[in-house]
């Protein structure tokens, strides 16, 4: 028989959970719940929660920030951004598990309410359709129940004890039923980021095996001129850029989810015949071949987002051609698959440049990460109106019609490149002795080519540097200064002279809103 309870006698208090375990339930449970959305996205094939969270807030990222992101991370600025989403859902996950010792329903709603932003969120992204809010709502469920359990076994010792129990377990908090649960709930998140990554690693795959095992073997109809061997003058920079050390600069998260049986780039807008090419239909057209220099206006003065390539593809004028541009007709405007846009002027398709749609890259068909199937190059135009990666969809506009990605955040709408050159040697910390040095770097002015490169030591004179071989104006030229230098510590300073004459300005100009300015220095020490 159970005694009777006097209310007014003391109480039993349990043996209470410590401080931390609440807010770990919330890391625990929001951890399994981002992983288990990967792992959903994958096995269904659409972006993740957190990729479709992430780009969109891209997608509205004001211009000072994005610029401020690339001057602190470069090309790592979207590992940043990933880290920064974690680290944000970790805080507020945190944040939810304390709230929710106290009011346990606290939980579920937050992981509730995290899902079905998510599921919104990722519906709602270019070339998505609903099924793409699955992983999010599932992954709102499993964090929900999980998140209500952890707490429950959290609050076990909370408040006091009125009636003796069944159980001859100790009364109060479990600490080792928690660890069991906590590190059962980690050990699944590990399994199952693994099993997400190696899934989205396969669908990578999957895309570069339905492509051709290589290029059309016939010789493009323009094949590209030989590069000879006194192009190459610096004893650190190749002339060719290699496809793995390619700079990366762009808005996607992740590899757009590319079906090759079903891609095709699509002519539209202001012609009188529309066109749809499919990959097949590009391998089949004339091929030309350039060597051409691309750049990215958050370039800063002596940065490295810059490279050169062999590239092979279609020359955007004929296309163009067969479409029939209307003359009202201003700008060609590019989308991505994955919803990213920009537009240049029409001129620049007919004015004489090697402007291409570009399906080979240096000898190879051109790798996923740089825009396979097809991406638009063109010569002597920042990246950020012109390379379109993974392209989808080139229509006439006019300007009024359409904005690219980057202008209402800014940037100015034509982005002619400026001329530029850097010291790639020396550098800042190499051990240098007085004597013969050897100074040397790149110079560049796309559609215009390099016609000096100078360089002063100190406040001297300038002193004019030997120049590589001029393979084609719109590739960078390679320069050389053999400097005999003498003890103490030296401001070197490089400044090139495009074809047109012009001298590249001293004045500092930050890479917004129309690329950066100024000439590269570097200071160095001679033992």
């Amino acid at each position: 028989m159970i005694p009777e309870i006097d209310p007014d006698a003391p109480r039993a208090q349990l043996d209470p959970a410590p401080r931390w375990a609440g807010p770990l339930s919330g890391l625990i449970a929001a951890a399994v719940a981002v992983c288990v959305g990967m792992l959903v996205a994958a096995v269904i094939d659409v972006d993740s929660p957190l990729n479709a969270v992430g780009s969109e807030f891209i997608d509205h990222t004001p211009a000072w920030l994005k610029s401020l992101a690339i001057d602190l991370f470069g090309t790592a600025d979207k590992t940043a951004l990933r880290v920064g989403m974690v680290s944000t859902i970790g805080l507020l996950s945190l944040a939810v598990g304390s709230i929710a010792r106290h009011r346990r329903i606290v939980g579920p709603v937050a992981m509730a309410v995290f899902g079905l932003v998510g599921a919104v969120i990722a519906a709602g992204r270019p070339n998505q359709t609903i099924s793409a809010a699955v992983p999010a709502i599932v992954s709102a469920f499993v964090g929900g129940g999980l998140v209500w359990s952890l707490i429950g076994l959290v609050r076990a010792g909370d408040g006091s004890l009125d009636t003796p129990g069944r159980s001859k377990a100790p009364a109060g908090w479990d600490r080792r039923r928690f660890m069991i649960a906590t590190s059962g709930a980690v050990g699944g998140a590990v399994v199952v980021a693994g099993s997400s990554r190696r899934l989205e690693n396969a669908r990578i795959d999957d895309i570069r095996r339905a492509a051709p095992a290589e290029l059309p073997t016939a010789l493009p109809a323009v094949a590209a001129p030989e590069i000879p061997a006194d192009a190459t003058l610096s004893p650190v920079t190749p002339f060719v850029t290699p496809n793995d050390d390619f700079y990366l600069i762009d808005t996607a998260l992740s590899v757009p989810r590319i079906r090759l049986d079903r891609w095709a780039v699509e002519i539209g807008g202001r012609v009188d015949r529309p066109l749809r090419l499919t990959y097949d239909d590009l391998l089949a057209r004339p091929q030309v071949e350039r060597v051409i220099t691309i750049a990215c206006v958050s370039n800063e003065v002596g940065g490295d987002l810059i490279g050169n390539a062999v590239w092979q593809g279609v020359l955007l004028k004929d296309i163009l051609d067969e479409a029939g541009v209307q003359p009202d007709a201003r700008q060609v405007f590019g989308t991505s698959v994955d919803g990213w846009t920009c537009g240049f002027p029409v001129e620049a398709a007919f004015d004489g440049r090697d402007a291409m749609i570009a399906i080979g890259m240096n000898g190879e068909l051109l790798p996923v990460k740089h825009g396979f199937p097809a991406r638009v190059i063109i010569p002597g135009l920042y990246g950020y109106v012109s390379a379109t990666k993974w392209l989808s969809r080139l229509d006439l506009t006019t300007w009024d019609e359409a904005e690219g990605y980057w202008i209402p955040r800014g940037w100015s709408r034509d982005a002619p490149i400026k001329t530029q050159s850097r010291i790639d040697v020396p550098g800042r910390t190499d051990d240098l002795r007085a004597g013969p040095v050897v100074v040397a770097g790149i110079a560049w002015a796309q559609q215009r080519g390099i016609a000096r490169v100078e360089v002063r030591i100190d406040d001297g004179e300038w002193q004019e540097a030997t120049l590589g071989a001029e393979v084609t104006i719109d590739a960078w030229r390679q320069w050389r200064y053999d400097w005999d230098a003498t003890p103490g510590e030296h401001r070197l300073q490089v400044r090139a002279t495009d074809g047109t004459g012009e001298t590249q300005t001293n004045e500092v100009a930050r890479p917004d809103p129309d690329g950066a300015t100024g000439w590269h220095t570097r200071t160095v020490s001679v033992a």
